[in-house]
């Protein structure tokens, strides 16, 4: 648990570092790594799937190049909709999310790190947002009430979780009957060589942490999900390599869709 913890903090602190620079230079961009740190972000952003239009009238900063793909594209969206981003950085995709979901909707983003915090709730104030807030939480113990979720989004951070199964749990329990999770995420395709899993910086490039795809299924499934549907993303090798140059990091992690529901029926009350 110790060890668990250091982990923990030194991939809060990277990121506080990111939120503190306002620019791009950690996850998945190729800032991070070992890529040109003086990435075009909006170059960076569109790769991953995100439209012009996506990108304009965009708080400052809040695009920070980082992700493996557009969660809000996949995410089937309606207006009203109670959304949540686990991890969500600058707010780049919950500012997207709130366009869909509308005045009647509302999304919460959670992220672990209270520079990341400070610097959404920045973006949204400025941008006079109110149907957006910011919540400091860790998403292996979400600050949500149960069964209170339309769609959960996220974009390359559940792999950073050191426990994945309660990542999917916690979401699982926040959603509403039906309620669906869209996410982009890296997952491992092949067995990751030991020489990167111990790399503290491919750990918080959100390669080291990835999991197999089939475990991550099999979790999905255990915390209760249904309609379980998982693809690698087109341009996947192009993404991953731009991370890693020459690692040939590409032949065991992929980009990945991730999509699943949450039951319409509630389990039985067996205490």
């Amino acid at each position: 648990m110790k060890d668990k913890e250091k982990l923990r903090e030194k991939i809060r602190i990277k990121y506080s570092q990111i939120a503190l620079k306002g620019s791009s230079g950690c996850c998945c961009s190729p800032g991070c790594c070992g890529g040109d740190p003086a990435v075009d972000v909006n170059a960076t952003a569109k790769n991953l799937g995100y439209s012009e239009d996506d990108l304009q009238n965009m708080p400052e900063q809040a695009n920070m190049g980082l992700g493996c793909g557009n969660p809000v594209a996949i995410a089937s969206l309606k207006e009203g909709d109670i959304v949540l981003d686990l991890g969500s950085g600058g707010g780049f995709d919950c500012f997207l999310a709130r366009r869909q979901v509308g005045d009647s909707g509302y999304v919460i983003g959670v992220d672990m790190t209270p520079e990341m915090i400070k610097l959404a709730r920045k973006n949204a104030v400025e941008s006079g947002y109110k149907n957006v807030e910011f919540r400091l939480g860790e998403i292996e113990h979400l600050p949500v009430a149960n069964d209170t979720v339309d769609f959960i989004i996220s974009n390359c951070v559940i792999n950073l979780a050191l426990e994945k199964q309660q990542v999917f749990n916690e979401a699982y329990r926040v959603l509403k009957p039906g309620g669906r999770i869209s996410i982009s995420d890296v997952v491992a395709t092949a067995k990751i060589p030991e020489s990167i899993k111990i790399d503290l910086k491919s750990l918080t490039g959100c390669i080291a942490g990835a999991e197999y795809v089939e475990n991550i299924e099999n979790m999905l499934k255990d915390s209760g999900f249904i309609n379980i549907r998982m693809l690698p993303k087109d341009n996947s090798k192009d993404i991953i390599k731009s991370w890693v140059p020459g690692k040939s990091a590409e032949e065991f992690v992929a980009s990945y869709v991730i999509e699943a529901q949450k039951s319409w029926f509630s389990e039985p009350d067996t205490e």
